[in-house]
């Protein structure tokens, strides 16, 4: 069940910010690598399932990639309450937009109500360390130039954590796995650059609301490139992407199930004396 949140509480999201950022990125022609590579890895779990999926949908924040990706796809924005039919479609993805989502549970459980019986639903979104260093350097400096600190960087779940948001929407046979990839940047500008790009600039409800300071971000560009050079290339700086893909499935009888406590035929110590040797 989709959880109610007092809307008098500010969320972490602020959804219009977000809508503005990614309208600006796809206006301007979106940065799209990490999508084009979470749409190589989902392709990949399709082909290791051999089976063809004939009603597909696509939850995302970036529409015009993951239409041309998977044509005739149904694209579904990530708005709190999904576009969604109960029992429409044998696979559902949620593509790169669960970090931002005020209840990610509420999520996943609309998207396992939209599969049929059997039907698999997979998801992708940055998690553990992605953006790291970025979000260390910029809290160095603002905390060093002005005293103060300021939500910066989304907050990034652990693979645990989201993996138990299968069991917790109702799938079954979840599974949870994670990439990670260290992408190389001029600097801190660069990388700002890139993620405004991709529509992932600050939408953080908490966030300043006026401009940073010049010599916060000139501070946080040099711990940057002291702190996480990027060591095969000098004078570069790295950035880290930890992808994290969630994957069950739409309940159904003719899945297999681990056996009942109690249910085996041999006990264990025999079990396993009938597998030794014999003594010669």
């Amino acid at each position: 069940m989709t959880a109610i949140r007092n809307s008098s509480i500010p969320g972490l999201t602020d959804r219009a910010a977000l809508e503005r950022n990614r309208a600006r990125a796809i206006s301007a022609g979106p940065v799209d690598f990490l999508h084009r590579l979470v749409a190589d890895e989902i392709e990949d779990r399709r082909e290791e399932v051999n089976r063809r999926f004939s009603d597909v949908a696509v939850v995302t924040g970036m529409p015009g990639f993951w239409s041309s990706a998977i044509p005739g796809a149904k694209i579904v924005p990530d708005q709190p309450e999904l576009d969604l039919e109960p029992g429409a479609h044998d696979l559902v993805i949620h593509a790169m937009a669960l970090h931002w989502a005020e209840d990610p549970v509420g999520q996943i459980v609309q998207c396992a109500r939209a599969l049929r019986p059997d039907g698999l639903f997979v998801a992708a979104c940055p998690g553990g360390r992605s953006l790291n260093e970025l979000r260390e350097a910029l809290t160095r400096a603002e905390v060093e130039v002005t005293g103060g600190l300021s939500p910066r960087v989304v907050p990034m779940a652990e693979i645990r954590d989201l993996g138990g948001l299968l069991g917790r929407a109702g799938l079954a046979l979840p599974v949870a796995d994670q990439i990670t990839r260290h992408v190389s940047y001029r600097d801190l500008f660069h990388l700002a650059h890139d993620l405004r790009g991709m529509g992932e600039g600050n939408a953080l409800s908490g966030r300043l609301r006026h401009p940073t300071r010049r010599e916060v971000l000139m501070r946080a560009a040099a711990i940057y490139a002291e702190s996480h050079p990027d060591p095969a290339n000098a004078g570069r700086i790295r950035a880290t992407f930890d992808l994290v893909f969630l994957t069950g499935w739409a309940p159904d009888a003719s899945q297999q199930r681990p056996l009942r406590p109690g249910s085996a035929k041999m006990p264990l110590a025999e079990a396993l004396a009938s597998m030794r040797k014999p003594q010669e």
